[in-house]
């Protein structure tokens, strides 16, 4: 029914694989041959001892290395253009806290909680992202490279033009995620809620979306080339894909 997309014909295959190993043993998956969707690399964020910050307010283009943000409220401020390194920002407020162009780069963000908080045209490489509690969050024109998103919940996100690659979404809930436009490279949803996507013209390679607990597509269903599914999401989403078409089902 739909051009290069695969179901859940091979089977017993996990979304992910561990760093470290070969190059073709990283295009396999628990055993599956050529032509199977590729692993998402994951990140190893090893961070250093870190320093407590107390330098108050955060700086537009400041430069944070080897901090430990704890607890945080953020709510207002502006770090655009920032740059954190090997940093931890653990239960921080970040209420309309602008980072747009910020770059987080082998570091960790946990509890994090805010509503609208300005991520576009940031970079994230080699982040883990745990239990955040967002929404309206802002990520256009995003590039995220090797990410765990795990647990929590983010309402009405924003991803419109980003780049995902690497990406791994982990036991989170995606409230209307906007992937509009967006590159998703080796990308997997496992035991996530995806309610109401958006995938309108959007680009996929390798995407899983096979371990994904409940998969609702708002819009963008003739963008999942490149993605693979299993036969039992291809039977939920069948209603989508025949209203595609203009077939209908009485």
């Amino acid at each position: 029914m739909t051009t290069g997309m695969t179901t859940g014909a091979t089977t017993g295959a996990t979304a992910g694989t561990t760093t470290g190993t070969t190059t073709e043993e990283g295009d396999r998956v628990a055993g599956r041959g050529k032509g199977a969707v590729r692993a998402v690399r994951r990140p190893e964020v090893r961070l250093p001892e870190l320093v407590a910050y107390d330098g108050g307010q955060l700086e537009v283009e400041g430069d944070y290395d080897g901090l430990e943000f704890a607890a945080a409220d953020w709510a207002g401020q502006s770090a655009r253009g920032a740059r954190f390194m090997d940093c931890a920002v653990r239960r921080c407020g970040l209420d309309e806290t602008v980072l747009s162009r910020a770059r987080f780069i082998d570091s960790v963000l946990s509890g994090v909680r805010g509503v609208g908080t300005d991520l576009s045209g940031a970079s994230l490489r080699d982040v883990e992202v745990s239990d955040a509690r967002l929404g309206g969050v802002q990520l256009h024109g995003a590039v995220l490279e090797r990410v765990v998103v795990r647990g929590g919940k983010i309402d009405f996100p924003n991803l419109r033009s980003a780049k995902l690659r690497d990406v791994a979404f982990e036991g989170c809930v995606l409230i209307e995620a906007d992937f509009a436009g967006a590159e998703l490279e080796r990308v997997s949803f496992d035991d996530c809620t995806l309610a109401r996507a958006d995938f309108s013209e959007a680009r996929m390679k390798d995407v899983d979306l096979r371990g994904a607990a409940a998969v609702d597509i708002a819009r963008g269903i003739d963008r999942l080339s490149g993605a693979v599914i299993s036969a039992t999401q291809l039977m939920d989403l069948a209603p989508a894909f025949a209203a595609q078409i203009g077939v209908r089902v009485e």
